[in-house]
């Protein structure tokens, strides 16, 4: 009999042995304590109620109608203003510089936290409008598209921009944490990465989705369409004198209005893709490209190697 089968852990060791190498971690035990952090759980949570509010016909859960729809709304806001509050407030204490107020209950955070829950919400309607209009655009770009409804419960690439202009608007608040919460949850759902600080226009599309990387300082027009695999990326990183990273400049391209980037391309930099653009799979941009201009690769030789009858191959170049 193999002895692995009567094995029974020293469970006592293994705990003695986690908590001891928290302790080699310096003031991680005093963190546990000191700095609240937002729960992933609740964010996510967060998120799954405003998509609710958002699109209440197909994310709700209960029957509405004329008669209810205005209660629903009214208890789902209220109840999202006080866990979407909560979070924010553990955001800023966690970033709190003091370390005699990053003890609970912190009173100030907790009242900033709800102050900043409240401006969020009452950009709602607008959120709605955008989301709208890239629902409208993801219909109108793809034919495959069976409708609106089709759209919003299955593309992930609306789904992650809804959660990106959601993520955006907290980050123009400057609530730490919770957008790239927000974000890096909406990536792991949709394969879709979107810095919550990019700035992107009305009629956004990505078709597809799976690969998509927009970096933190890209802003994109209105009337954008991007394919799967398209990144829009940093191509060096400025470092001071020390060698320490210079946060804060603007590294990421620009798309300006009417764009289409197809799958696989990679566009680095602070350059300019100007208006009505297109950018062909595969391709490799670090320069700026004027308004109207058709960017595509050389057209690639193909070679096909077909067996013939006699045991030999030929080679047939295009």
């Amino acid at each position: 009999m193999n002895s692995s089968e009567n094995h029974e852990p020293r469970l006592g060791d293994v705990v003695d042995g986690i908590v001891e190498s928290y302790q080699r971690e310096e003031g991680l035990l005093e963190q546990l304590t000191e700095r609240p952090v937002p729960s992933v759980e609740d964010v996510t949570a967060t998120l799954t109620s405003l998509k609710a509010i958002l699109f209440p016909r197909h994310f709700a859960q209960r029957n509405l109608d004329r008669n209810n729809i205005k209660y629903y709304i009214g208890d789902a806001v209220d109840q999202l203003h006080s866990i979407l509050g909560d979070q924010i407030a553990k955001s800023f204490q966690h970033e709190c510089p003091d370390p005699g107020r990053r003890h609970q209950p912190c009173d100030r955070c907790t009242s900033r936290g709800r102050r900043e829950s409240g401006l969020f919400l009452e950009k709602m309607p607008r959120l709605r409008a955008m989301l709208a209009d890239d629902l409208q655009a993801a219909y109108d770009g793809d034919p495959a598209a069976k409708g609106l409804d089709e759209i919003i419960f299955s593309y992930p690439g609306f789904r992650a921009v809804m959660v990106h202009r959601i993520a955006h608007e907290l980050h123009v608040q400057q609530i730490p944490l919770l957008p790239r919460i927000m974000s890096e949850f909406a990536h792991s759902v949709t394969g879709v990465d979107i810095h919550p600080g990019a700035t992107i226009g009305r009629r956004f599309f990505i078709d597809h989705g799976t690969g998509v990387v927009i970096g933190e300082t890209t802003e994109i027009g209105d009337e954008v369409k991007l394919y799967q695999g398209v990144t829009l990326g940093a191509l060096s990183f400025p470092k001071s004198e020390d060698g320490t990273l210079i946060r804060g400049r603007k590294r990421h391209p620009t798309i300006e209005d009417g764009v289409t980037i197809y799958s696989g391309a990679t566009i680095l930099g602070p350059i300019v893709i100007g208006k009505d653009a297109v950018i062909g799979g595969n391709v490799w941009l670090t320069g700026s490209v004027p308004p109207g201009t058709k960017v595509v690769n050389d057209k690639p030789r193909l070679v096909y190697k077909l067996a013939s009858q006699q045991g030999y191959k030929l080679n047939y170049q295009i």
